[in-house]
C-alpha cells in the first residue's frame, strides 16, 4: 500500500459517499466516555469514534476487531481465526496501554495487562465509544493511546421485543443468538444468550509436530441488562455480561495440541441521582474476571491456570456552577487478585484516586483542565494532567488544542512472576522494582460540518512515551525503553444520494528513540472506507481495508507485507419481522499476515481467513 493511494482517496474525500451510520448527521448522539458525563459528540474535547446497535448490524460484524479496525490510527493483529489473540493498537502504542471497558468496569487480565477483546460477542454489544488520545487525568492507569468503552444490549420502546438470530458460515461456523428486551417508561431491560462455533483453520503454516488440524472455538455468551427510573431525580440499574468456551491453537515451539477454557465476565451496578439542580452524583460498583485454564491433549506440556478477579468502585459528581461553568469531581477504587498454579510473590494490590475536572463553555472559547491523583499498593503515587482549548472559528468549523499524559501500572508477570528454576539454578522472571510507564500527548483537531450532510474531522498529534518497559538481554523487565510517535487522523461522514459510508485514515510514524526503530506490528498506514445504501427492501454495502507493512520484532528485521481486503454485504427485510443477510468477506482470497511466530524449523507468519461467507436470518416477532 503506497502513500500515493491514500492521497488519492483523502483528495476524494468531499465527494465521496461516506456516512458514521447515524441516520441523520445533525442528531448528534451523547457520548460518555470522554468527559465521564453525558455530552454531545461535537462538544467531547477527545477525538471519538462512536458504533451504535445499528452499525453492528449494519456492517454484520462478527468481532470487536472488525469494528475497531475502522478508527482512524488503529491496527488490528490477531493470531489466526476466530477467538485468536487480538490486539488493538491505537495511535501507535501497544495493546496493554488502552484501556478497556464494559459498562465502566475494567475487563483486562491482572497478570498480563491485556484484553480479551476476541472472546466480547458484538451481538450482546449496544453501542461502543473509542477514545483516542492519553485519558488517565480521568481513568488512571492503561489508558495511554486510548479508552474504548463497551455497553451491553440494552432495552427500548414498550412491550416486550423478542429477537432470534440464526447465522451459519465457512469452516463450518454457526451463529444462535436469542434475546427479549423491553419496559415501559420507568424499567427496561435486555436479556441475551448466544452460542457459537466454528471448526476453524489452521492457524499456522509448519506442519511441526501435531499442528496440522484446524482450530476449532466456542463460545457461550449471557447478557442482561436492567435499569429502573424511580422517579425524575434517582435511576438504578445492574448490567451483566458473561463469555464462556474454548478455543484451540497450535503449539508452534513443542508440537503440542493445547485448548484454552476460558471466561471472561463483568458485572455492575449504579445509583444516578440528581441532587438538586446543579448536582447530580453516580456511583458505580463492579466485579470482573478474567480466568483461562490451558491443557495439552497430548500431555507434552503441564496444564496451566490464570485467573484474575478485579472488585470495583467510583462515584462520580457533576456540578453545573452556572450556565458556562461546569465541575467534574470524583473519586476510583479498585482492587487486583491473582489465583493459579503459578505462585505470583504477591498475589493482590490496590489502587485508589481522586480527580477534578474543570469545564468552560463560552461563545469565543471552550476550555477544559483536569487533574488525577492515584495511590497503588505496589508503586506509590502518580499525578496525570490533562488540558484543551476549544476554538469555533465559525458555526460550522471548530480547532481543538489539547495537552494530556498517560501511564501504565507494571502488570503482576512484570512485578511479581516467580523466579524461573532450573538444574538447581534460579533466573530472576520479574522485577519488583519497575514504576509505571508514562506518556505527554500533544494534539491539534480541525472540526468542520463541510455541508448538511457531511463532516469531516482531522487530528495531528505527538506522543512522547518514557520508562516503557522492555525485556533485557536476561529477559527480564525493566524501564529502558522510550518512544515517540508522530501522527495523523482523517474521519470524513457523508451521505450523498442515497449513500452513506465512512472513511477513516491514519498515518503514524511510532519509532524507539535509542534505536530508531519502528515499533513492532504498528502500520504507519491504515485506510477503512464503508459504503451503504437501501433500495426500498434491500440495503447493500461494501468495505476496504488497506494496511500498510509492518514489522514483527523490535530489531524491524521481520516485516509483514501490507494488504488490501474487500467484503460486500447485503440484507433483505423480507417482512417487518423478518430479515435476511449475506456477507462475503475477504472477496479476492487475499493471503496475508497480521504477526508471525518462532519455531524450532524458522519464523512463519500465523495463517489467516481466506474468502468467507456468512448467512444470517433474524426474526424479531412482534408481541
Amino acid at each position: 500500500m503506497k502513500l500515493s493511494r491514500i492521497a488519492l482517496a483523502v483528495g476524494l474525500l468531499p465527494g465521496v459517499a461516506c456516512a458514521a451510520g447515524n441516520d441523520v448527521l445533525d442528531l448528534a448522539p451523547l457520548v460518555v466516555t470522554s468527559g465521564r458525563y453525558a455530552e454531545p459528540l461535537p462538544k467531547a474535547t477527545a477525538a471519538t469514534t462512536v458504533f451504535t446497535r445499528q452499525d453492528i448490524d449494519r456492517l454484520q460484524v462478527r468481532s470487536v476487531g472488525e469494528l475497531l479496525e475502522r478508527v482512524p490510527g488503529v491496527t488490528v493483529s490477531r493470531t489466526g481465526g476466530a477467538g485468536s489473540l487480538t490486539s488493538v493498537l491505537m495511535r501507535g502504542t501497544s495493546s496493554a496501554q488502552t484501556l478497556v471497558l464494559v459498562d465502566g468496569q475494567r475487563i483486562a487480565s491482572a497478570s498480563s495487562g491485556t484484553t480479551s477483546l476476541e472472546f466480547l460477542d458484538p451481538q450482546q454489544i449496544e453501542r461502543i465509544e473509542v477514545v483516542r488520545g492519553a485519558r488517565s487525568a480521568l481513568y488512571g492507569s492503561d489508558a495511554i493511546g486510548g479508552v474504548i468503552q463497551i455497553f451491553t444490549r440494552k432495552g427500548e420502546g414498550d412491550g416486550l421485543k423478542p429477537y432470534v438470530r440464526l447465522g451459519a458460515g465457512s469452516d463450518s461456523t454457526f451463529e444462535r443468538n436469542v434475546g427479549l428486551s423491553g419496559g415501559d417508561q420507568q424499567t427496561r431491560f435486555n436479556l441475551g444468550a448466544a452460542l457459537n462455533e466454528t471448526d476453524g483453520f489452521d492457524v499456522t503454516r509448519d506442519s511441526f509436530g501435531a499442528n496440522g488440524d484446524d482450530d476449532a472455538y466456542r463460545n457461550r455468551s449471557l447478557s442482561m441488562n436492567l435499569s429502573h427510573r424511580f422517579n425524575d431525580s434517582l435511576e438504578a440499574g445492574f448490567s451483566a455480561l458473561d463469555q464462556r468456551g474454548q478455543i484451540e491453537f497450535d503449539d508452534p515451539f513443542f508440537g503440542s495440541l493445547p485448548t484454552v477454557d476460558f471466561q471472561l465476565s463483568s458485572f455492575s451496578g449504579y445509583l444516578d441521582g440528581k441532587l438538586n439542580d446543579s448536582w447530580s452524583s453516580r456511583l458505580d460498583i463492579g466485579h470482573a474476571e478474567d480466568k483461562r485454564d490451558t491443557t495439552d491433549d497430548l500431555g507434552l506440556t503441564d496444564p496451566t491456570q490464570f485467573n484474575t478477579y478485579r472488585d470495583s468502585a467510583s462515584w462520580v459528581n457533576t456540578l453545573s456552577l452556572n450556565d458556562s461553568h461546569k465541575l467534574l469531581v470524583g473519586a476510583d477504587w479498585y482492587e487486583d487478585r491473582v489465583h493459579g498454579t503459578t505462585d505470583f510473590v504477591e498475589d493482590s494490590r490496590w489502587n485508589q484516586a481522586a480527580f477534578i475536572q474543570h469545564r468552560y463553555s463560552g461563545d469565543a472559547f471552550s476550555t477544559e483542565l483536569g487533574l488525577r491523583h492515584d495511590k497503588n499498593e505496589q508503586f506509590g503515587s502518580e499525578n496525570t494532567w490533562n488540558a484543551a482549548l476549544t476554538l469555533p472559528l465559525n458555526a460550522a468549523n471548530d480547532l481543538v488544542f489539547s495537552y494530556s499524559e498517560g501511564f501504565r501500572a507494571p502488570t503482576f508477570n512484570d512485578l511479581y512472576f516467580p523466579d524461573f528454576c532450573f538444574g538447581g539454578a534460579c533466573f530472576a522472571s520479574a522485577n519488583p522494582n519497575l514504576q509505571p510507564e508514562k506518556s505527554k500527548s500533544y494534539e491539534v483537531q480541525w472540526r468542520s460540518r463541510y455541508a448538511e450532510k457531511g463532516s469531516l474531522e482531522m487530528s495531528l498529534y505527538r506522543t512522547d512515551l518514557d520508562d516503557a518497559i522492555v525485556l533485557d538481554q536476561n529477559f527480564i523487565p525493566q524501564n529502558i525503553q522510550t518512544a515517540r510517535v508522530n501522527g495523523f487522523e482523517a474521519a470524513v461522514r457523508q451521505e450523498l444520494f442515497g449513500w452513506q459510508g465512512s472513511l477513516a485514515l491514519g498515518i503514524t510514524d511510532p519509532r524507539d528513540r535509542d534505536s530508531g526503530h519502528t515499533l513492532p506490528r504498528r502500520a504507519k498506514r491504515t485506510l477503512s472506507l464503508d459504503l451503504d445504501r437501501a433500495f426500498g427492501d434491500f440495503s447493500v454495502g461494501a468495505g476496504w481495508r488497506a494496511v500498510s507493512s509492518r514489522y514483527d520484532d523490535a530489531n524491524n528485521t521481520v516485516e509483514m507485507g501490507g494488504y488490501g481486503l474487500f467484503g460486500l454485504r447485503g440484507e433483505w427485510r423480507a417482512t417487518r419481522e423478518l430479515a435476511l443477510q449475506l456477507k462475503l468477506d475477504n472477496l479476492f482470497d487475499k493471503d496475508y499476515e497480521e504477526a508471525t511466530y518462532s519455531t524450532p524449523n524458522g519464523r512463519f507468519g500465523y495463517n489467516t481467513a481466506g474468502r468467507t461467507a456468512m448467512f444470517a436470518v433474524t426474526w424479531t416477532p412482534e408481541l
